[in-house]
């Protein structure tokens, strides 16, 4: 039960890095204010490391991961696009990361709950990974 609660866990983790990683990359030349363009390069980073750290874990259950869900990904990307379509301005990119980010923050509390039997070190991934999504949609508050 706890391998098995331990790579599941693992794996929505895996999906929401890659997700966040996503979003950020789908912005970021639309960007206009330096001090936002330095938070979202940074997050990437810690997503990017929180990444390799997931990859380790993962590799040692001799599992895959898991990519985001091909739904979720084209709502995402058809959201994002319209929206910089309409509007392209650094609010409109901090409203698309505020909803992002309580999206994945939700869902991965979601699976934090449901997995309970997971390992203390998979736990630990879960959480630096919302506090991470927690975290910029507070410093992109001032751009909204």
């Amino acid at each position: 039960m706890i391998e098995q609660d331990t790579i599941k866990l693992l794996r929505e983790c895996d999906a929401g890095v890659k997700m966040g990683v996503q979003s950020i990359e789908e912005v970021l030349d639309t960007v206009k204010s330096e001090q936002l363009r330095g938070l979202l390069d940074r997050c990437k980073e810690e997503h990017d490391k929180l990444n390799a750290e997931l990859q380790e874990q993962l590799d040692r259950f001799g599992d895959e991961g898991k990519d985001p869900s091909p739904m979720a990904q084209g709502m995402s990307w058809i959201k994002t696009n319209v929206k910089l379509t309409m509007h392209q301005s650094d609010h409109t990119v901090a409203d698309l990361m505020t909803d992002g980010c309580n999206m994945g923050v939700k869902s991965l509390s979601k699976y934090l709950n449901q997995y309970k039997a997971a390992d203390e070190r998979s736990k630990d991934i879960c959480k630096k990974l919302i506090k991470l999504e927690e975290q910029l949609a507070i410093d992109v508050r001032d751009f909204l």
